[in-house]
């Protein structure tokens, strides 16, 4: 009789447990990165009243006489399924789809997250807001390139950060110079250029027809001196294609001189494939031919940051430049349902969870970033309600339980009177 009690008071209280988990479920339900959680229960301690027997001669063999003593928990797992995805249009909310986790440092261990509404301290060190722990990754050196040594640590971006200008080394032609032109016509086209410190310098190429499928060139600056002196050529094939580009004086560039004092740079032109029309070309069309584009910048300042899916963090700058400053770390355990839940949305290593694999989203980390989103709890509402039904029921029955034993009970006692 005594152990119907105490089995009720353990289904009781393990009931109690589950609901206890139910709740906590349904009130992290907007959590964001929320992994739910389930209880599984598992047979308490059995008595042995009669061990088995084996069969002997012609009588049958004797099954054990065993009774359980209730129930207990067998186990309280977090499920680390993929929670659904929700657009912010925030640039540094990232959610991972995989299952991978963030990483994050207090200023003396690694934690780890799927929580990524990120945001910057005063500092410029990317940090998790409901915690102050700093994201973990690695830094790019100032021209935007990652180490393979580099050791993972701190991100930090900091929006007054500088590009510095970059002397043009290179520019590009393209269009058509008109193969019906007269000779002596002449086609100008300009474009600015940069000198080391970002002082601009207004290059103009003007081109004059020289005969069937010939042009000379000459390059002009009124704020530079550009050297050789003199003037090179273009020549076409018959069918407008490039045939050849000479620089004045048989050089391999054009080098220009600030007249104010800047240091000279080398400019290299150029004019497009050589039996192609990728560049300079000459048909019978009016000519449009540009100098297309160029290679110098002056410096400029961090106005905007951007994350692609491989957590790599880009800056764009006011002189246009664009380039990478730093690349989230990620981590990979083999259980991670093994991981201790530490609060805010943080977990810690156990030594069940396994050592984590840290790497980067496509590289050895297989899950991706999703910029400007955020994951969503993974509780299902339905469900949660049904298992909390279950719980009810389970309860009222060991409740039911317990009510019968001490009327059982209570009867035995009255036997007496």
């Amino acid at each position: 009789m005594m152990n119907a009690l105490f089995a009720g008071v353990s289904g009781l209280r393990n009931h109690q447990t589950m609901m206890d988990v139910i709740g906590n479920n349904i009130a992290n339900v907007d959590t964001t990165a929320f992994k739910s959680s389930r209880v599984t229960f598992k047979e308490a301690f059995v008595q042995l009243l009669q061990g088995a027997s084996r069969p002997t001669g012609n009588d049958g063999g004797i099954n054990p006489i065993q009774i359980g003593t209730g129930m207990d928990i067998g186990s309280i797992d977090q499920q680390f399924t993929q929670g659904s995805l929700q657009t912010t249009g925030q640039p540094l909310d990232l959610a991972i789809q995989g299952d991978a986790l963030f990483m994050l440092n207090d200023g003396q261990k690694n934690v780890y997250t799927r929580a990524g509404n990120f945001q910057l301290d005063a500092q410029g060190d990317l940090i998790s807001p409901s915690s102050g722990f700093i994201v973990q990754g690695i830094n790019a050196d100032a021209q935007g390139n990652f180490s393979s040594a580099a050791a993972i640590g701190n991100i930090q971006l900091h929006l007054g950060d500088k590009s510095p200008a970059q002397a043009t080394t290179t520019m590009s032609l393209s269009g058509n110079l008109d193969a019906s032109a007269a000779d002596g016509t002449q086609k100008a086209m300009s474009i600015t250029t940069y000198d080391s410190t970002g002082t601009p310098q207004q290059v103009t190429l003007t081109f004059t027809k020289t005969g069937t499928g010939t042009w000379s060139w000459a390059p002009s600056c009124p704020t530079a001196t550009l050297t050789p002196a003199g003037s090179g050529t273009a020549t076409f094939n018959n069918n407008g294609s490039l045939a050849s580009f000479t620089y004045p004086g048989a050089a391999t560039g054009l080098t220009i001189t600030p007249a104010a004092g800047g240091a000279a740079y080398t400019v290299a032109i150029n004019a497009g494939t050589v039996n192609g029309i990728d560049g300079l070309a000459s048909f019978a069309n009016p000519s449009n031919a540009v100098i297309a584009s160029q290679d110098g910048y002056q410096a400029g300042s961090l106005e905007n940051i951007s994350i692609d899916n491989k957590g790599v963090i880009s800056g764009s700058f006011t002189n246009g430049v664009t380039r990478s400053l730093a690349q989230i770390a990620m981590a990979q355990f083999t259980n991670p349902s093994g991981l201790i839940d530490s609060g805010d949305n943080t977990y810690l290593e156990s030594a069940n969870s396994g050592t984590p694999v840290v790497g980067f989203a496509g590289g050895t980390i297989a899950s991706t970033v999703t910029p400007g989103a955020l994951e969503g709890s993974n509780v299902d509402i339905s469900d949660q309600f049904t298992e909390m039904i279950i719980a009810q029921r389970g309860f009222q029955a060991n409740a039911k339980v317990i009510t019968t034993a001490d009327q059982m009970l209570s009867d035995l006692v009255n036997l007496k009177q």
